[in-house]
């Protein structure tokens, strides 16, 4: 049998592309330390923190995400985008010393270059943002980054209020099979907290 890691290692050496390996998350206490931290984060606001069942999801994939990114979509006032850009990102630098790069949806198209180089990237309000037109040159960025991920075994976190029809329809099968294939996801539903 053949020595594979020594392949890999010629492959870098001549520096072929290799596969990256899967970012692996798996947080003791996840759900003690989503509550905590959530709690924290909203107090900023003068909030409170009602625990919602799609909480219990978010912790789960804290404690073991099996290598696959996160999809939070529903209902708004649920609390996703609190997670995605405070919560999820203190937690994931505290406990595995990784960095979540947050990109807000409505101005990715002026950085859709450097959101392709990370390897953890959180996308809030996916649906939002409109096609990026430079040079004649048409690029969808949340497309762009769900094929990245998937070649790259990049993680993302992504918020949206769009419904799989609605993301079937923006975007086509091809990223709904990419978010199906490198993300858990995790349905929000009920009553906004904004009142």
């Amino acid at each position: 049998m053949k020595n594979f890691n020594e392949i890999i290692e010629k492959m870098q050496l001549h520096k072929m592309k290799v596969p990256n390996t899967k970012i692996q998350i798996s947080i003791p206490n996840a759900k003690q330390a989503l509550s905590e931290t959530m709690k924290y984060i909203l107090k900023y606001d003068g909030k409170e923190m009602i625990w919602i069942e799609p909480y219990n999801e978010v912790a789960e994939w804290l404690s073991d995400n099996k290598g696959l990114g996160l999809f939070m979509y529903g209902n708004c006032g649920l609390g996703k985008s609190v997670l995605a850009r405070y919560v999820l990102p203190a937690i994931i630098l505290q406990e595995l010393n990784k960095v979540v790069t947050v990109y807000d949806m409505n101005y990715l198209n002026a950085n859709i270059n450097d959101a392709l180089t990370k390897r953890i990237v959180c996308l809030d309000d996916v649906g939002t943002e409109e096609m990026s037109v430079k040079y004649g040159e048409r690029r969808l960025a949340f497309a762009e980054i769900m094929d990245m991920a998937e070649k790259n075994n990049n993680l993302v976190i992504v918020t949206t209020n769009l419904n799989m029809d609605d993301l079937r329809n923006r975007y086509d099968d091809r990223v709904l099979d990419r978010i199906k294939s490198t993300t858990k996801r995790v349905l929000f539903t009920g009553k906004s907290f904004r009142g």
